[in-house]
């Protein structure tokens, strides 16, 4: 049912809509179109996200309908790959062995988030090899707008596992943060390319531009290189490209083992810095300003940085570079300071920070929650925030931090995640796992999920039913098999509908199926199905006349077979025990005809004496001794099973008494 969108005017067309397990409704009136701009504005973070697909143009005032999907992204073919393989690593990482402590422990977990990473690129690759391939300019720029996505969520995802996954110490965290910078931030190989691949590289027009990079990131062997080629083709500044190739050798740096400690790099690092700024003071580089210009980006001067401003692009570049010239020993809570100040410095007032500008911001303060909750609001999609979110809680960074409904952060997002993935035709199946890994609500979402999936096909349908069954969800199961089992029963396909509503243990519904199945003998004289009958086993005592069906087929199959002792047996059971229907009688009756005529004799005196009661019974009620009378054929059935009976019950009086005599 829909609803009306509260405080609306009740004298002027509304805007009506209805909630969907995954997507919302909304039907448009004539002021439908701001109002759905407004709530779509001021929704929760993911509606902004939503995806508004039109079911049909109309005139202004005309009433139309939207679809607001929530995760658009699901439905993305080329994001399959991100959600496929990132779940293998979420599964391993549940799986671990969680009693791995120390650097152990920490290997491991940083190795998990470097393979999600990897995932990440790898998508990105792949989006932007269809963004180039694609002739289509809309597909075009929603490839490149995905491209920029992951490209930002990989940025983001690097640096948390620089700083609170590997918790990179000071010294390490240096080198960390130059690998962040050169993988993300400044790619210049292209750059690189063009200049070496031109007949005169120093004198190219980029090649000072190619040596300034490399210094800022710290790739000395790289910019002494291209030096070497400058004093080549430039001999005049010889003495100065040697000092300068000096220092830039010189440089001391952190180092990933415990060769030095942090005392000795500072000492060095000390030394060497006063040795830059006596060269510099000396005017040794005056006369070349590119080299005197170096020299300024080796001593820290920071406007010698900023003169850079366009070669490195981020106010992060700047803040990696400033700490690698002034601050290489800088401490892990020490960054909130230099990271604001070079955010200042570099964005000067001229403009505002973006909202990855805010992410890198709260994580550079540590902010382990603000970097998730601006995440879930400018990403696209849950997947980001619910798998960092699981990797932290793994590094045990989120034990403290409970949301006010009573679940945790972890387990909410993931939550949210899941219950996206179950809007998708085939990701659902994904979705279970995150669900089971939810240990306060994921089976309350599960169930309430699971009951939503259309079972469009009996596989289908067997897949959701192994879930539940392995996860002990007896009423899903039942509910799913009640399903299938009508949905068999209306296409006439009842070995089907039998079989499910067996599974379901539905005794109701096998009665139901049952009767169909008796009715249809009695019409065309067989059964069909009759592999499943002559298996059903102890299923059959599932109900009464599901096991009369069973009996009834197993009597006929004795007959075949010549059995007839048994067969007389086991029908006149059905009829004494009471178990087939009193509408079945008349036919177990004729059955009986046949053996009663064979010229060996079947039933005994006793036996034929509870055949003569039986028809007795069914004749003498009012209703049936009036359908009998009217009916002719009735009749003669009566007169023939009395002959019958008569007939062999002198045959077996007289049998018996000259056994008796003799």
């Amino acid at each position: 049912p829909t609803q009306v969108v509260p405080g609306a005017d009740p004298s002027a067309r509304q805007l009506c809509f209805a909630w969907g397990p995954a997507e919302v409704l909304v039907c448009e009136t004539r002021f439908g179109r701001a109002a759905l701009s407004r709530s779509r504005s001021r929704s929760r973070s993911r509606a902004l996200t939503g995806s508004v697909a039109d079911t049909g143009e109309g005139a202004p005032g005309s009433s139309r309908v939207f679809v607001v999907r929530r995760d658009q992204d699901i439905y993305i073919q080329t994001l399959r790959k991100l959600f496929n393989e990132s779940h293998g690593i979420f599964m391993g990482l549940q799986r671990s062995e969680e009693e791995l402590a120390g650097k152990s422990r920490k290997a491991q977990l940083v190795q998990v988030s470097k393979n999600y990473r990897s995932v990440i690129r790898a998508c990105m690759e792949d989006m932007h090899q269809a963004a180039v391939s694609t002739r289509d300019p809309a597909l075009q720029g929603q490839y490149s707008t995905q491209v920029s996505i992951l490209s930002a969520m990989e940025l983001i995802w690097n640096l948390c596992e620089i700083l609170f996954v590997e918790a990179a110490a000071a010294g390490p965290l240096l080198l960390r943060l130059l690998d962040w910078v050169r993988l993300h931030v400044c790619d210049v190989d292209s750059m690189v390319r063009e200049v070496l691949s031109s007949e005169n590289p120093p004198k190219h027009k980029l090649f000072w531009n190619v040596v300034d990079v490399f210094v800022l990131q710290g790739r000395m062997d790289e910019a002494r290189h291209l030096l070497s080629k400058e004093v080549t083709a430039n001999p005049t500044s010889m003495n100065m490209y040697k000092i300068l190739d000096d220092l830039m050798k010189k440089m001391p740096m952190p180092s990933l083992g415990n060769t030095q400690t942090l005392t000795e790099l500072e000492l060095k690092w000390q030394h060497w810095h006063e040795e830059c700024q006596r060269f510099l003071q000396d005017g040794t580089f005056a006369s070349n300003p590119h080299m005197e210009s170096i020299c300024k980006i080796l001593v820290g001067d920071e406007d010698a940085i900023l003169e850079k401003k366009e070669l490195m692009t981020t106010w992060y570049h700047f803040l990696v570079t400033r700490l690698l010239y002034s601050h290489p020993t800088v401490k892990p809570m020490e960054l909130r300071f230099y990271a604001q100040s070079s955010m200042d410095l570099f964005l000067g007032g001229e403009s505002s920070p973006e909202p990855l500008d805010m992410i890198l911001m709260a994580a550079f303060e540590f902010e382990m929650h603000q970097v998730i909750k601006e995440c879930s609001i400018v990403l696209s999609n849950w997947w980001f925030v619910a798998h960092l979110t699981d990797l932290l809680d793994h590094c045990k960074l989120l034990q403290s931090h409970n949301l006010y409904f009573g679940s945790n952060m972890r387990e909410f997002l993931l939550l949210e995640y899941a219950s996206g993935l179950f809007s998708h035709h085939s990701l659902w199946q994904l979705g279970v796992d995150y669900f089971d890994h939810c240990p306060e609500f994921g089976r309350v979402y599960l169930e309430l999920h699971i009951e939503r999936i259309p079972l469009n096909t009996e596989q289908k349908a067997l897949k959701v039913l192994r879930i539940c069954e392995q996860r002990q969800m007896h009423e899903q199961v039942r509910s799913i098999c009640k399903i299938m089992a009508m949905k068999a029963l209306r296409n006439n396909r009842l070995g089907s509908a039998l079989s499910w509503s067996i599974r379901a243990k539905d005794a109701a519904f096998a009665t139901l199926i049952s009767d169909r199945f008796l009715k249809d003998y009695c019409e065309r004289g067989c059964f069909s199905d009759l592999d499943l009958i002559d298996n059903l086993g102890p299923s059959m005592l599932l109900s009464d006349r599901l096991t009369f069906l069973g009996k009834y087929r197993e009597f006929h199959r004795l007959y075949g077979e010549k059995r007839f002792p048994e067969a007389a047996r086991l029908l006149l059971t059905l009829m004494t025990a009471h178990i087939a229907p009193c509408s079945f009688w008349m036919t177990l009756l004729t059955d009986a005809l046949p053996l009663l005529e064979q010229k060996e004799i079947i039933f005994s005196a006793e036996q034929t004496y509870e055949l003569m009661r039986c028809l007795e019974d069914l004749t003498a009620g009012n209703a049936d001794k009036q359908k009998f009378q009217e009916d002719d054929v009735e009749t003669t059935k009566v007169e023939m099973l009395r002959l019958a009976l008569a007939r062999n019950l002198a045959r077996v009086i007289v049998k018996e008494g000259t056994v008796e005599g003799s």
